[in-house]
């Protein structure tokens, strides 16, 4: 097999230098897709491309599986997720290709009340879109291993794996290895893990980022003969076992135990609008819709025929049964609250973010944000602060225009002993503020 593909590699190595003209050997490392216009006669021995991106896919394979895998240094590892992030970035760009050939109609960015959801990444503070996120934040917790080695092994272990389970497992196994080694410091046998052994191929090797944390609680990879076999097998070994290193183990551990996924913060994008009697037009872009591309059409074609079955004689079980079946088609959504001097605040939220998120995110937006106030939805519904209720399930999703309003008596107070705010909201949002169009 090998030999097959060794003279296959050699043949699609051949390019045309030009019409009419013999195929030469190329000697340049790239491999180019035969492009002659001579005869069929004089190609028929040319590699088809059909048949030269197939060899080419099959040695990738064959190497790829070749190729060990080994953590020698911090490269290697940078290596390793670059390639995963790649393959991402593939992913990502084959589904928004499938997304442009369902050929969804496309709004005008200019008549698009936000263009867009964008997030904030924790470690470093840049603003990301969302096919950004995770390719940004691995690339941050691998920097992160020149500063604190333990850390970004216990941020990779937590945020590089999704299934929550094997996380769960390979940090109590780890643990274990932890407290064996505590209870029992002069114990050698403690301080070795065999990788071939069954629990750590099993429970910890399969998780991103549990070798790395081994490595920086002081883990060293050392071959070492088994008794029965005549070749070595690889051991992490633990070398110093001092009672200062043994609790700084412990407080590692704990850090590992307490440790959270790193996920991108929701970016609220907080804008604020002059009065408007366009206050409640919204035009949303694809990325507020947990909807495919092909649902998304049918969707905008269904809104008339909606329409129609609301007008329709139906039962309350049936309305909010619909309702809640609505309100999971959206991610996100589009809040504006009208203040008392007709200007508007705007921000993003999660469609699933609970009432006291809404409350603190216009709190922080007010000059005087500590004084009570009354968020009133559309209907005349009364947002009470203290409810953990979903945006989704007060029928604010996927955008709704509120309204604010102080608390009356409170007011009544203010204004009897002569005090009254120059503006409403901060600074830094009246020097960005807009009109709608």
């Amino acid at each position: 097999m090998k030999k097959f593909f060794d003279g296959f590699k050699k043949d699609i190595k051949f390019k045309t230098a030009g019409p009419g003209k013999k195929l030469t050997e190329d000697t340049s490392s790239k491999p180019e897709v035969v492009q002659s216009s001579s005869s069929s006669k004089n190609n028929r021995h040319a590699p088809s491309e059909g048949s030269q991106m197939a060899g080419a896919a099959a040695l990738a394979r064959i190497e790829q599986h070749q190729r060990p895998k080994v953590y020698t240094s911090q490269d290697v590892i940078r290596n390793q997720v670059k390639r995963e992030l790649e393959a991402t970035a593939l992913a990502e760009k084959e589904k928004a290709d499938t997304a442009e050939g369902a050929k969804v109609p496309v709004k005008d960015p200019a008549c698009l009340s936000v263009s867009g959801v964008y997030f904030t990444c924790p470690l470093t503070g840049a603003t990301l879109t969302k096919s950004e996120r995770e390719v940004h934040i691995k690339e941050a917790i691998l920097m992160r291993f020149e500063e604190d080695r333990v850390e970004a092994s216990v941020m990779m272990i937590h945020t590089f794996n999704k299934d929550r389970e094997k996380v769960k497992a390979a940090v109590d196994i780890i643990s274990k290895y932890i407290e064996n080694i505590c209870k029992n410091p002069t114990e050698e046998k403690y301080r070795k893990i065999k990788l071939s052994n069954k629990v750590y191929q099993e429970k910890v090797r399969c998780v991103e980022g549990s070798r790395e944390f081994l490595e920086a609680l002081g883990f060293t990879s050392i071959m070492l003969p088994v008794e029965g076999q005549e070749e070595e097998e690889e051991f992490l070994v633990l070398l110093e076992h001092s009672p200062d290193a043994l609790e700084l183990m412990k407080e590692r551990r704990d850090r590992l135990q307490r440790g959270e996924p790193v996920r991108a913060q929701l970016d609220r994008q907080p804008q604020a609008f002059r009065s408007s009697p366009n206050a409640q037009r919204f035009e949303l872009p694809p990325e507020f819709y947990n909807l495919t591309a092909e649902e998304l059409k049918r969707e905008q074609q269904q809104r008339s025929e909606l329409v129609e079955k609301n007008a329709m004689l139906r039962t309350k079980a049936m309305r909010e049964k619909e309702e809640q079946r609505e309100r999971r088609k959206y991610n996100y959504t589009l809040l504006r609250i009208r203040l008392p001097d007709g200007s508007l605040l705007q921000g993003t939220f999660y469609a699933w973010d609970r009432l006291p998120v809404l409350f603190t995110f216009v709190r922080e937006s007010l000059v005087d944000g500590w004084q009570p106030f009354e968020l009133i939805a559309p209907g005349g519904q009364k947002l009470q602060e203290a409810e953990e209720v979903a945006l989704a399930e007060c029928n604010l999703v996927p955008a709704a225009l509120l309204t604010f309003a102080w608390d009356a008596a409170v007011q009544a107070d203010i204004a009897a002993a002569g005090g009254k705010s120059p503006a409403l909201l901060k600074p830094e949002l009246l020097e960005t503020i807009r009109t709608l169009s």
